[in-house]
């Protein structure tokens, strides 16, 4: 590998992996709202989380628990929880909300973590940066059209849940510096599948239909393998150069919404998507680059 980076083969492939991750994700989320109708989203959410509690006790048996040492025992379970309450009150919203509308008003977790980076760990943001989070939630604003009555009120929980994902991306920020990535997934699985199995006995029902039973697995197995799939991205490439391909699942919760439920966004909604996620991979951008500045600071000293 060359000092500056991946080579261009390994930033392709990162880019295919984390394609692969937003396709199935979107799927997961398909079939998750398909769910609703029938079935109580943590009992959803539960079985999206259990795909991935079987890889990690997987990874124990492999790695021991040797996996699980940290050093922030307290933050990696708060991660853990902000993990199993953003995804559910996202599949909560989806009941609801158009599977496109929502999937564009959470593409404002990226401004929160600017917000929240600037707010929580001081980091420097820049005039450029502000003004692209300001424009950012001016597009959301455009999506959601609230006191129109356009989009239903449950929007609204799509803005909380990506403010929960946001601050579980500032606390990777904070456990990236001392916890492995594997550790950091392990906790997630393990604290979020507890916290979902407490409500469960009051809300499970067993599926009526093979249709029910085959998306609940069906869940479980292509959650786990998106997140890996994620996980191997962020690997082999520069986050820098994956993460835009986040922005994808656009594309393909508009083809799953339309094939599915016939929903397509309208004009205003396609509108404010495209600013989000301009401003969205501007955004990205300008935080890597004020990483890269604050990595060349700190070698210089």
């Amino acid at each position: 590998m060359s000092p500056s980076g991946p080579r261009r083969s390994e930033s392709g492939l990162g880019i295919a992996y984390m394609a692969a991750g937003m396709f199935l994700f979107s799927a997961v989320d398909t079939q998750a709202k398909f769910l609703t109708d029938t079935l109580h989203p943590i009992q959803i959410v539960w079985s999206r989380q259990l795909g991935l509690l079987i890889g990690v006790f997987i990874l124990l048996v492999l790695r021991g628990v040797a996996v699980l040492r940290t050093q922030y025992p307290g933050l990696q379970i708060v991660r853990g929880f902000l993990a199993a309450s953003s995804a559910t009150l996202f599949i909560v919203a989806v009941k609801f909300v158009p599977l496109a509308d929502a999937v564009a008003v959470s593409f404002v977790a990226p401004f929160i973590v600017t917000v929240l980076g600037a707010m929580v760990l001081r980091e420097p943001v820049g005039v450029r940066r502000w003004i692209a989070v300001t424009i950012g939630f001016l597009g959301a604003m455009i999506v959601i059209r609230p006191g129109l009555g356009v989009i239903h009120p449950a929007v609204m929980l799509v803005l909380l849940a990506a403010t929960l994902f946001a601050l579980r991306q500032i606390l990777s920020r904070v456990l990236s510096s001392s916890d492995r990535t594997a550790t950091t997934v392990a906790y997630t699985a393990l604290v979020g599948s507890l916290v979902l199995t407490v409500p469960l006995p009051f809300v499970w029902r067993w599926p009526n239909t093979t249709v029910e039973a085959v998306l609940l697995v069906s869940i479980a197995i292509m959650a786990a393998l998106a997140e890996l799939l994620v996980i191997k991205a962020l690997e082999v490439a520069q986050a820098v150069v994956v993460a835009p391909v986040h922005y994808t699942l656009l594309i393909w919760s508009t083809m799953y919404g339309y094939l599915v439920f016939a929903q397509l966004p309208d004009l205003w909604t396609w509108v404010g998507a495209l600013i989000i996620v301009a401003t969205g991979v501007y955004t990205l951008r300008r935080e890597r680059m004020a990483a890269r500045s604050r990595s060349v600071a700190k070698q210089g000293r």
